[in-house]
């Protein structure tokens, strides 16, 4: 812990005099994004305040975002977000290196299994039949952000070499080597409750509330290439959608001018029990198509 600064009495509250030293030094790196702050004991007992004079200096910055706290563990700095264009279509790797920061994934589970009515559907196959599954746990920096659950037709499916999958994205892996474009998507942005799977991956606690994006990916000719469902850490990405009232000299309808996630995604099978899901329906073929990040 830094060399304490004086707290004075005055017409500035002393909650707020704690509050900037605080900010102060998470903004000079004295405690970094994942670093735990000082507990309500060990501030009292430096800065000789009391327990609500602390606790109103950490609500102020949890309010503004800089710090998590959490039941029990203590105050953690809040992870870093990142910022991303969603106006065009991206991947993951290019998403997180735009960013600054070092993407990585983790393959938890590539196999075959039998298509749901409401993957099937999705990927306009016969109720049935065979599809790919690829379940992945993304990393920004070393950190969990994002669980991914992805399947794809067998067609494509067999063209992805696992032992690649940890470092490439399908976006990449497709275009790159069998000139298979993803050329359009349709996405759905929801919510869901983390199962006791998706906590312990993404190392929050169950239940906790993820954003969950739902995505199919096309081809050319608008041929389904992979549904996904993607679940992001709530503290590490946020949504931004800009908006033009006209388009150009008024004759044209509103229309989206960015649609950025800022990072700080008939139901899809669960990756473990539907237990805490929630939100409507997968987004289908016939859907207006929009351009999402990629996988």
């Amino acid at each position: 812990m830094p060399t304490p600064q004086q707290l004075m009495p005055g017409p500035t509250p002393l909650y707020h005099q704690l509050e900037q030293i605080l900010r102060g030094e998470i903004e000079r790196g004295v405690y970094r994004p994942g670093d735990r702050l000082p507990t309500e004991q060990e501030l009292m007992q430096t800065y000789g305040v009391s327990r609500i004079t602390v606790r109103q200096a950490l609500n102020e910055l949890e309010d503004e975002g800089l710090v998590v706290r959490r039941h029990g563990k203590g105050t953690y700095v809040a992870e870093k977000r990142i910022e991303q264009s969603l106006v065009r279509l991206t991947d993951f790797v290019e998403d997180m290196e735009l960013a600054g920061l070092e993407p990585s994934s983790r393959v938890l589970a590539f196999q075959r299994e039998t298509a749901s009515p409401a993957v099937a559907a999705a990927l306009g196959l016969h109720e049935g039949e065979e599809v790919m599954r690829l379940d992945r746990l993304r990393l920004a920096n070393g950190r969990p952000i994002a669980f991914d659950v992805t399947w794809l037709p067998m067609r494509f499916g067999v063209l992805l070499p696992e032992e690649e999958l940890s470092r490439e994205t399908i976006f990449h892996l497709l275009e790159s080597r069998y000139g298979i474009p993803i050329e359009a998507g349709t996405f759905e942005i929801t919510a869901a409750n983390a199962t006791p799977e998706q906590a312990h991956l993404l190392e929050v606690p169950v239940g906790t509330a993820l954003l969950l994006i739902r995505r199919l990916s096309c081809t050319g000719g608008n041929a389904p290439v992979y549904i996904q469902e993607r679940y992001y850490r709530p503290d590490r990405v946020s949504y931004r959608l800009c908006l033009q009232r006209r388009g150009g000299g008024g004759s044209r309808p509103p229309a989206i001018s960015e649609l950025r996630p800022i990072f700080a995604e008939t139901t899809l099978p669960s990756t473990s029990d539907e237990e805490g899901r929630q939100g409507t329906g997968v987004v289908g073929p016939g859907a207006d198509p929009a351009e999402p990040a990629e996988g």
